[in-house]
């Protein structure tokens, strides 16, 4: 979380793509001032000139993403880059992918979550503009069963994007966006809740929580319970009593 401090004049040779957190954030763009509230999103182009500042005394916060144009334009199929006239975005749909980006933090080295995550921002920047990027209408069912298969038969061990696509005989991004379409979640969500549900079997076994964790391919116990908490609603340490009928212990901010 940034804290915002006024800042002059300057550009960047990416996207900056973010939200606002708290506050009112207030930048000068395009010749015109804009005013960004919590909740809502932002998108500034690359090599446009843009300030900042807090609308009032209280000050603002933020979360911010610099996305690199060839991602972007890659994930466009080469069409070109996607223009979105209104920098301030309050659209709930392109706020959730936008959280997505920005929680990609946990998990810098997952390139299929940064896949998923910058397919999902392009299609969004595209709609924004008023567009989409062309998609193969007709879906190459076997090669993403192919994929699911291999990610269910994983057993909790992390698959890199490259396989994926071997696999599928598709693009990368190509293979995000069609596997969405055929099973209603990303093939980085599908591969997160097979690890979890990987990590959920080991610990009814005995698995200590860190054991689980490392097992399953999570950094440390506190980015499993992330996304533990992420997918159940509880921490793994309730989940497992309550699994054994146990009664659970004051829990700590791990879990």
């Amino acid at each position: 979380m940034l804290f915002g401090h006024a800042f002059s004049s300057h550009r960047h040779d990416t996207y900056a793509i973010g939200a606002t957190a708290l506050g009112v954030q207030i930048f000068r763009y395009r010749g015109a001032a804009r005013h960004s509230i919590g909740g809502c999103a932002f998108v500034i182009h690359p090599d446009e000139v843009h300030d900042g500042r807090a609308g009032d005394e209280r000050g603002f916060g933020y979360r911010i993403a610099y996305i690199e144009p060839s991602l972007i334009l890659a994930a466009s199929h080469g069409r070109c880059l996607p223009f979105v006239r209104t920098p301030i975005v309050d659209d709930p749909r392109f706020v959730q992918t936008v959280e997505a980006i920005l929680s990609l933090a946990d998990d810098l080295s997952d390139d299929v979550a940064a896949t998923c995550a910058i397919a999902a921002l392009t299609d969004a920047l595209w709609r924004l503009a008023g567009s989409s990027v062309p998609s193969v209408v007709r879906l190459r069912l076997a090669g993403l069963h192919a994929v699911r298969n291999a990610l269910v038969a994983c057993n909790g061990e992390r698959m890199g994007m490259a396989e994926l696509e071997r696999i599928a005989n598709l693009s990368r991004w190509e293979l995000a966006r069609q596997f969405r379409r055929a099973f209603g979640v990303s093939p980085y969500r599908f591969h997160m809740l097979r690890r979890l549900e990987q990590a959920r079997r080991r610990m009814a076994a005995g698995a200590r929580l860190a054991d689980a964790a490392l097992e399953c391919g999570f950094a440390d116990q506190s980015h499993f319970t992330r996304h533990f908490r992420n997918a159940y609603g509880m921490s793994p340490g309730r989940w497992r009593c309550l699994a054994n009928g146990t009664k659970p212990a004051v829990q700590s901010a791990a879990g």
